[in-house]
């Protein structure tokens, strides 16, 4: 089998790497990436593409459909992938994570791709009742991100055949350890605050619902839905892709951190104005339809193995939030200020 992981360069992708390589030893594995946060490496034993067969450099907006030839499946992994820089550059979002994602699903289609996945978001529920939501239910996006999601799905479900299936697998918010740690995300956030400075500071007021997964889980389902058969789930699937037993308020991950890192001072703010990104998920639809791809890991497990790997690294800058190290908008605004990006994200060497 040939696989093409489009992004593989962020959070996500050397989780899938690795476990595409231990799933398919033999398999031809390909990584297209911009390289934006190539050198943002968290103590990693080799370099996360040393288990790729071929590593490509390039920007999925003027992707070579010629890349295309002889792929079994293609993942979808690229995106301005967070609110913040959503915000910030919004018409790039839609271009990255909607645009280009339809634009090589078509390509793919043409040049005989069996099988393509795409890296989707529960965000685009936005803000719901306290009811969990199932697939059926009402969209709500609040954010450019959880638009560009939304955009994507409605434009691939026209692609999907008999011989072109598509997978969306609409992750719950991604948390855990990865080779190229995020730590602009909620429950990482916490813990490595936790982990400098023994507080943890909640923005809102705590109540607001988030549902999360591993990243490793995330791979473990990208590695199913890359095979998934047509008669399991139809030509086109979105699936919200995650456990039940991982719906948490933001209140309850900071207590979960506190429990496993004692000395915890927990500061909420109760006079935060509302945060309206709060839902629920209902992920029964992929507990049946991948029973063998069920999360792994349980939040104190993935709460031990990102507080073990960050004091692996010595890690204790309480102003993380401001570095470009594992912030991804940070690390944007650095190569723009070293002239290396222009405004509309492009190498300025290209």
């Amino acid at each position: 089998m040939k696989i093409l992981i489009v992004g593989n360069m962020g959070y996500v992708g050397p989780g899938v790497v690795s476990q595409l390589r231990t799933k398919y030893p033999t398999s031809e594995l390909i990584g297209y990436d911009m390289g934006y946060f190539g050198n943002c490496l968290s103590n990693p034993p080799y370099m996360p593409e040393m288990k790729l067969n071929r590593q490509i450099t390039g920007d999925v907006r003027y992707f070579d459909n010629n890349l295309l030839e002889g792929i079994d499946a293609v993942i979808y992994l690229a995106a301005i992938s967070n609110d913040p820089m959503g915000k910030k550059y919004e018409d790039i979002t839609m271009d990255v994570n909607y645009k280009s994602a339809v634009r090589m699903a078509e390509a793919a289609k043409n040049k005989g791709v069996k099988s393509f996945v795409f890296a989707s978001s529960c965000s685009m529920y936005g803000k719901a009742d306290n009811k969990a939501k199932s697939e059926g239910d009402d969209l709500n996006p609040l954010t450019a991100y959880a638009r560009s999601k939304v955009a994507a799905e409605k434009d691939l479900r026209p692609l999907a055949s008999d011989k072109f299936t598509v997978t969306c697998l609409r992750f719950a918010t991604a948390c855990g350890y990865s080779h190229r740690l995020r730590l602009d995300l909620v429950l990482n956030d916490f813990v490595a605050s936790a982990v400098a400075s023994k507080q943890i500071t909640i923005l809102s007021d705590g109540t607001p619902w988030r549902p999360l997964i591993n990243v490793l889980d995330m791979a473990r389902a990208i590695e199913w839905a890359i095979t998934r058969k047509a008669e399991n789930g139809g030509n086109f699937l979105a699936v919200n892709t995650g456990s039940n037993v991982w719906n948490y308020t933001v209140k309850e991950l900071a207590e979960a951190v506190a429990e496993i890192i004692p000395g915890i001072k927990i500061s909420v703010n109760p006079d935060a104005p509302p945060d309206n990104r709060s839902y629920k998920v209902n992920f029964s639809l992929y507990e049946k339809l991948a029973p063998a791809h069920q999360p792994a890991y349980d939040l104190k497990t993935t709460i031990r193995t990102l507080k073990d790997n960050l004091e692996a690294m010595n890690f204790c800058d309480t102003n993380f939030r401001e570095t470009s190290f594992m912030i991804r908008l940070k690390a944007l605004d650095k190569l723009q200020s070293a002239n290396l990006l222009n405004n509309n994200l492009e190498w300025n060497w290209k």
